[in-house]
């Protein structure tokens, strides 16, 4: 008989420990559908037919982190959405290849206002030579294409780039420099005039840009914030 209850006490601890991980995992992927609602509402990094997104929170149990309000790690993905000029220019918009952001002992501030704040916020965020060879492209409105590819000597928050192509007639030769500071990338292209423009990335206060640099096969920009607030970017209004 004490075999037979030891054998039952084993069955229905390992029946509600099976109950409570599924449980736990629908409440957390219910939590990951809600946050990427939100972050596709306030950041707009899912402006593309073929961009896709996700939010994930990370840790175990998440009914206890959730009950805390406290999470440890979270995680933002999104690739192939695009921002646009500054100045809004025709033809300005810029395909961003892809961003992620780890966001660390992250706490809820305000249930209603859907809001929270990361102690600690890093990230990358990735640009293809291609894409920024089209926008420059239209942008100069040269008649030809221009290329940009990798060039040496990147530098903190500048990452150079080589720039060739045909521009009035002319071929163009130059160096040029991609730079990445607050939310805001500016691209300089020597002998392109036109070409010259600025974008503006939404993201959360208190994260933006702190070093950039040209790779075989892109951009890679860095991303490092204290105390980020989610639910908010930068230049809202």
């Amino acid at each position: 008989m004490g075999r037979r209850w030891v054998k039952v006490l084993a069955v229905t601890v390992a029946v509600l420990a099976v109950l409570f991980v599924t449980a736990d995992r629908v409440a957390v992927h219910y939590a990951d559908k809600e946050a990427l609602q939100l972050a596709k509402e306030k950041y707009g990094y899912a402006n593309t037919t073929d961009g896709h997104m996700s939010v994930g929170i990370q840790g175990f149990p998440f009914v206890t982190q959730a009950l805390d309000g406290d999470f440890r790690h979270v995680t933002l993905d999104a690739d192939h959405f695009y921002v646009d000029t500054v100045d809004n220019r025709q033809g300005g918009y810029l395909y961003i290849a892809r961003l992620r952001i780890d966001l660390r002992d992250v706490s809820v501030t305000s249930v209603t206002a859907r809001s929270a704040q990361a102690n600690l916020a890093t990230g990358t965020l990735t640009l293809s030579y291609k894409d920024l060879s089209g926008v420059v492209s239209r942008l100069a409105r040269a008649g030809g294409s221009i290329k940009i590819s990798q060039a040496p000597g990147s530098d903190g928050q500048a990452a150079r780039v080589q720039v060739s192509g045909t521009v009035g007639g002319a071929p163009l030769s130059s160096t040029g420099t991609l730079l990445a500071q607050g939310s805001e990338l500016t691209l300089s292209v020597p002998g392109a005039e036109r070409a010259g423009c600025e974008w503006r990335v939404a993201l959360p206060v208190g994260l933006g840009f702190t070093a950039a640099r040209a790779t075989a096969d892109g951009i890679e920009i860095s991303l490092t914030g204290h105390q980020v607030t989610l639910g908010s970017s930068r230049f809202d209004g």
